[in-house]
């Protein structure tokens, strides 16, 4: 005799009875939805899409398959715009002179006390004989360009060009003002001019340059200059969990390193600290 084999018409009406109660779920047949042209599917799609935005757009075109030419020609054009960028940093920044970089946040509004602070810092270090390297925008960094700029010194801006926040602050000398398209371009500028850092309280984009610093220093890829970090009360607890998780309960540092970085909180320290590191080394700014 022989055997019968369900076939998938068989098997799907198993499947639709419901054993529990004996009764039978209906199914929708399989082609209810179908639409009647290829143009009605493309209105339906275009109904029916997402509208994205710039973040998604990006993620987007990350997955999209590019052929050579295009790969080609995109990466070579900015390879020669990072490359200018280089070139007018160099330019520029080779004749500035001994400089200290302050950097902090963005944000930090003029009645704010550590903008008094890195304005007095700054008007400091141009009576010490060091010029001034800010980021070039509002805050802090204005901040800092306003004390080099009252008190005659140079005043150095890298500005960098965002959809938001970030605009050239009016206390930049007008010959050592250079704008950015990429961070590390500018980062380098920060640290292959300057002779310390002074880190006020910022974001993100300050503990991006912070730490760029101290690992450079940490893996010996530049000397070890002073960084010197304004307000304990905003930086110490971030260096407690540095001290606690990193060094002590993972190894992930050595213990000198926690001396790449000093906490003050007032203006005469913190220039201080700079003096007297270049002093041990009988070295002075000479303008």
């Amino acid at each position: 005799m022989t055997k019968l084999r369900k076939t998938s018409k068989t098997k799907l009406q198993d499947e639709t009875t419901n054993v529990g109660s004996g009764t039978t779920i209906v199914q929708p047949e399989v082609n209810d939805n179908k639409v009647e042209s290829l143009q009605e599917a493309k209105k339906i799609a275009k109904q029916e899409a997402p509208v994205l935005g710039d973040d998604d757009k990006r993620i987007r075109e990350a997955f999209t398959d590019k052929d050579w030419n295009e790969i080609k020609i995109a990466d070579s054009w900015q390879i020669f715009k990072v490359m200018s960028e280089f070139v007018e940093g160099f330019e520029k920044m080779a004749k500035i002179g001994p400089c200290v970089s302050i950097f902090g946040s963005a944000r930090t509004k003029p009645d704010n006390p550590y903008y008094k602070m890195a304005e007095e810092i700054a008007a400091k270090l141009v009576r010490h004989g060091y010029g001034v390297i800010t980021g070039g925008g509002p805050g802090i960094m204005e901040a800092g360009n306003k004390g080099a700029h009252s008190e005659g010194g140079r005043s150095v801006g890298l500005n960098i060009h965002l959809p938001f926040e970030q605009f050239n602050n009016i206390y930049i000398d007008p010959d050592k003002l250079i704008n950015f398209d990429y961070f590390f371009v500018r980062k380098v500028m920060f640290v292959k001019y300057a002779q310390g850092f002074i880190g006020m309280p910022g974001g993100f984009g300050t503990l991006d340059e912070l730490f760029e610093a101290m690992t450079l220093i940490q893996t010996r890829k530049i000397g070890r200059f002073p960084i010197v970090l304004v307000g304990k009360a905003y930086w110490q607890g971030m260096f407690d969990w540095i001290k606690t998780a990193m060094l002590e309960m993972e190894h992930n540092i050595s213990p000198e390193d926690l001396d790449l970085v000093q906490l003050v909180d007032n203006a005469t320290d913190a220039v201080k600290i700079i003096d007297d590191f270049y002093s041990k080394y009988m070295l002075s700014p000479n303008f």
